[in-house]
């Protein structure tokens, strides 16, 4: 078990990176060593903006922090592409493991990490921040109190207008956050995807799975900008799922509907994100009529859902014991997901089997 302050390093200082270093620098259990990212310009910035002790080392080479500095961990919030080496090196160097989502674009490879954490006996740790959100917990409970009745289906939009990536499609993008509520949520694995998608911006510029560097011919020509997909759940449960990302549109809504209510999480509903929307059928002679309609709004407590992540992995290395809730393997289940839905949308819509 750790007890002094545990050594991290964090690699990309990019807009998630920049949140990242502020929650690890401003903990009470963490000491930030070094940063590091490519761009010099944005480790200065960085630096600036958080008014960083000068003992925190600046970096352009991450090989430099991996090899050169003594670590208890590292934060790794670069492109998903870079995900596997950076991992496997932090993890063969004896080092628990804070990863941005996705853990990686290929299943085979997260399948491995998570091998690779278990054998150096280190913490493989995915920042599923949604997972950590309060109305999420508090979401879970209310599911799980059994106060939707017979649950019959979901649904979810995340759609906004920019930014827009060049290195995966709006689905490896946006989808993630939905994927891991309704797991959560439901207590089940996905069986079944499937997924349909338009490319607008994009047309030449393709994601492969087995090689995310280099294009591929596909039913969908270029990186898809909308996508509509269906995941089937162990119990019959079905998601219907929207995202795009050149949507003036900003939506952030996810909803679980049962036979007597819906439960409502809006993120852009900062004051009140989470409502159970009550409300059945009742028989009347050879028809039916709506009663028990009511909009209860169910009680969030105000935290940062970042911050209740990196206290999570703080703990988790301290005591060395695998999160549930943000493991490799929960991370890995994603990635499962993920590709069976990219296998989908590149065979225009076929159901794909997990």
């Amino acid at each position: 078990m750790i007890t002094n302050p545990i050594k991290i390093a964090i690699f990309g200082a990019g807009r998630w990176g920049t949140h990242l270093i502020r929650n690890f620098n401003q903990h009470p259990h963490a000491e930030l060593i070094a940063i590091a990212d490519p761009h010099f310009q944005r480790l200065q910035t960085v630096k600036e903006r958080l008014n960083l002790n000068e003992r925190v080392k600046l970096e352009t080479d991450w090989l430099k922090v991996i090899h050169g500095y003594e670590l208890d961990a590292v934060v790794i919030a670069t492109p998903a592409s870079t995900h596997y080496t950076l991992i496997s090196e932090a993890l063969e160097r004896g080092y628990h493991v804070f990863a941005e989502k996705p853990l990686t674009l290929k299943l085979s490879e997260s399948q491995s990490l998570c091998n690779l954490a278990k054998q150096h006996n280190r913490q493989l740790f995915i920042d599923h921040t949604y997972l950590f959100h309060p109305a999420v917990a508090q979401g879970q409970a209310v599911i799980e109190q059994g106060r939707l009745g017979q649950l019959r289906y979901g649904y979810a939009t995340r759609t906004h207008l920019e930014p827009i990536r060049q290195d995966v499609d709006v689905l490896w993008d946006l989808a993630i956050h939905d994927l891991g509520i309704f797991s959560t949520w439901l207590g089940q694995k996905a069986v079944e995807v499937q997924a349909t998608g338009t490319v607008w911006l994009q047309p030449d510029r393709s994601f492969d799975l087995n090689s995310p560097s280099f294009p591929v011919s596909n039913q969908i020509s270029g990186l898809s900008d909308l996508v509509m997909a269906t995941i089937r759940y162990e119990s019959g449960f079905q998601a219907f799922l929207h995202f795009c990302w050149l949507n003036p549109d900003k939506q952030r809504r996810l909803a679980v509907v049962g036979s007597e209510g819906t439960l409502i999480f809006d993120e852009m509903l900062k004051d009140q994100p989470l409502t159970l929307q009550r409300g059945y059928l009742e028989t009347i002679n050879d028809g039916w009529k709506a009663a028990g309609v009511e909009c209860e709004k169910v009680e969030v407590e105000p935290r940062e859902p970042l911050a209740q992540v990196c206290d999570r992995f703080l703990n988790c290395v301290r005591q060395n014991q695998v999160c549930s809730v943000s493991s490799g393997e929960v991370g890995t289940d994603l990635v499962r997901v993920l590709c069976g839905l990219s296998e989908s949308l590149q065979q225009g819509g076929k159901p794909i089997k997990l």
